[in-house]
Order: C-alpha cells, then sequence, then structure tokens
C-alpha cells in the first residue's frame, strides 16, 4: 500500500513570534528569496533592513479585536512601523499603508480606524504618504487586516551615540543591530512589561483585568533620539511577539554573548503579574508595543537611564542584566536566589495580538 504524503500547513504558532515563527521563515521562505547585500541585509533578521543608507521595514497587523483598552489595529499599525525603523538607529521618513476590508464592514468601523492612524501619525511626525485597498468576500478574513511600511534615514544623532559608546570598547556595527552586544553591557527595559498583550487578552475573553490594565502602543521615535543624543547605546529592539524572552534571546544568539537577567529588576505592573499568575502565563513572554530594551556600555548606562526616566514613555524604566560569558544563552536569576535558563517561546500565549 503507497504511503500517503502528510501535508505540511500553517499554524496560528507559526505567527507567534517564537521558535515556530522563527523555523517556518527560515526553512520555508527565506530558501527561495534572492541574498540581496545591503548594510543590514534580510539574512540579518533585524527589526529593519538598510540599503544605500535607506532604513526600510514592513508589517502586516491581524490584531482581534480591532479595538481594545489603550489602542486599536490603526495605532498598533502606525508605532509597530516606526519603532521598527527607530530601533535600529533610524529616524522615520514616512509610511505607506494597505488595508483590506472585508465585505461588509461597517463604513464607521473605517473611519475610526483611518482617524486613528492620522492622530498616530500627527503624534510620531511620520506622514502616511501613500497606500492601497482592498477588499475581499464575508468570511474570507477576519473585518480588516492592514499591512504597513516605513521608510526612514540615519538618525542625525546615531554618530554621536556610536562615537561615545566607542571611547570606552570597539563598536562593529553602524546600527542598532542584535549582533552589536558585548561582554559587560548594560540592558535597560524602557517600562513595564506584558501591558499590550494582556490588556487585549483580557478585554477579548472577558476577564475583567482591561479595567487596571491598558495597552502600551506607543511611538518610540522621540525616546530614541533621547537616548542617542546622550550616546552609548549600542543595540536597541521592542520585544513585541515574544515579548522579553525572545528579544533577549536573539541578541545573546546573534552578538554570540550569554545575558544574564535580573528578575527582580524587571518592571510588572501588578495587575499584570496578577493576571499571568491567574492564567498561567509568563508576562516575559507576553508581547509588547510600546517598550525598547537597550544595550549600553555599563560606563554610560546610568546617564542613559536618566534621560529614559525623564521621557513620558519611560518612567518605570529600569536596568535588567547585563551580557557576560559566564553564561551560556539567556540566565534568569530568580527573586529567590536561584538561576534558570530562560528559553525564547515556542509560540505565543496570546495570538492575534499584533
Amino acid at each position: 500500500m503507497r504511503n500517503r504524503r502528510v501535508m505540511k500547513r500553517v499554524t496560528m504558532g507559526h505567527g507567534a513570534g517564537g521558535e515556530m515563527m522563527q523555523e517556518l521563515i527560515h526553512s520555508h521562505i527565506i530558501p527561495f528569496l534572492p541574498q540581496v547585500n545591503g548594510e543590514v541585509p534580510l539574512q540579518s533578521f533585524d527589526d529593519s533592513a538598510v540599503v544605500d543608507g535607506i532604513v526600510f521595514t514592513t508589517d502586516g497587523h491581524t490584531v482581534k479585536p480591532l479595538f481594545f483598552p489603550g489602542g486599536d489595529i490603526g495605532s498598533l499599525s502606525v508605532c509597530g512601523t516606526v519603532n521598527d525603523i527607530s530601533v535600529m538607529g533610524g529616524q522615520p521618513l514616512a509610511i505607506s499603508c494597505s488595508m483590506i476590508l472585508e465585505e461588509g464592514l461597517e463604513i464607521e468601523v473605517l473611519e475610526k480606524v483611518a482617524k486613528s492612524i492620522g492622530d498616530t501619525s500627527r503624534l510620531c511626525g511620520v506622514p502616511v504618504v501613500t497606500g492601497d485597498t482592498k477588499v475581499m468576500e464575508s468570511g474570507k478574513i477576519e473585518r480588516m487586516v492592514i499591512s504597513t511600511s516605513g521608510i526612514g534615514r540615519r538618525s542625525p544623532f546615531l554618530d554621536h551615540d556610536l562615537k561615545i559608546a566607542s571611547s570606552y570598547r570597539k563598536v562593529d556595527s553602524r546600527w542598532m543591530t542584535d549582533d552589536n552586544l558585548r561582554e559587560g553591557d548594560m540592558l535597560i527595559v524602557t517600562g513595564t512589561v506584558g501591558d499590550h498583550g494582556i490588556a487585549l487578552l483580557s478585554f477579548r475573553e472577558g476577564y475583567g483585568f482591561e479595567s487596571q490594565v491598558q495597552s502600551d502602543i506607543a511611538p518610540m521615535n522621540h525616546l530614541v533620539e533621547r537616548i542617542l543624543q546622550v550616546g552609548g547605546a549600542v543595540c536597541m529592539k521592542d520585544p513585541t511577539r515574544g515579548g522579553l524572552a525572545n528579544a533577549v534571546n536573539e541578541w545573546a544568539s546573534k552578538s554570540k554573548v550569554g545575558i544574564e537577567v535580573e528578575e527582580s529588576a524587571i518592571p510588572i505592573s501588578d495587575p499584570v503579574h496578577n493576571a499571568c499568575e491567574l492564567l498561567g502565563l509568563d508576562p516575559l513572554t507576553i508581547g509588547n508595543e510600546g517598550k525598547m530594551i537597550v544595550g549600553v556600555v555599563p560606563e554610560m548606562a546610568e546617564e542613559v537611564l536618566k534621560a529614559i526616566r525623564h521621557d513620558r514613555y519611560g518612567k518605570d524604566a529600569a536596568i535588567i542584566g547585563r551580557a557576560t560569558s559566564k553564561v551560556k544563552g539567556v540566565v534568569l536569576r530568580t527573586e529567590v536566589g536561584g538561576k534558570r535558563i530562560l528559553e525564547p517561546p515556542v509560540g505565543d500565549p496570546v495570538p492575534r495580538i499584533c
């Protein structure tokens, strides 16, 4: 009897930002694409590419529901794209916006999302300059999908920042890339983690935490400028899908250096902590949309932290760890004094949040 070939299929876990998504991209997408050289090419898997001095990124948004405490699919799409350019050390200039609408979508809903896109782009100072609109039959998508792309140029403060960092140790990259962390560098998180994912999950499922937890959606471009003006940062990342755990594991892997994180230093709000305990979730794997982690040479860590805390989006910032050759991968020093490996998530425990 002939063996039937089992057809592999895409699952929700493949879009969650963890190891399953990485395997999907590396094994089933990248091998079919041409390898194009650039300052920061596709194969570096950073938050944006840099080609001929142009910082370029793109993102798709399938959030459910479209509106949630602290934000909506419109503000999410703009901030997500602006932040991906900013954390590379880029200055975002313009956004494109493509909307795929489900037949039957209420015009009032479309206008509400469009207004949110406009308001958020004005807040960022980054206009939407081009776009596209398509409509699909009812039942083919869930109300609305938005894809945004953004372009930027090198921040006028990036050279100053890297000059400061280079005065303390050799800096190999001209951008804030994931592979630029080195022994002794300090890790700063700009605020509480897990807010976005928990706010959206709670609102979606009716758990009740949404009255206490708001999504942290926010543009990071002005905060990045503040950091670069102080100087000493060597890498930045916004811990979206897969959360803080996935982001620091990417740094450890790409920079080929261990990372030790102090659990007690990580800012987590009480409502998020309580929700995660009740639901059996790890807040370090929950997605964020208005936070960054910043790698800084140790000599400038306190100065950078001070600058972040003076920003409206950085008042809860904290130094949470350092890069070290004494460990492999990412090790979490627990609040009770032990140690455990902080693994990247296989998938996202809270799907459809971005």
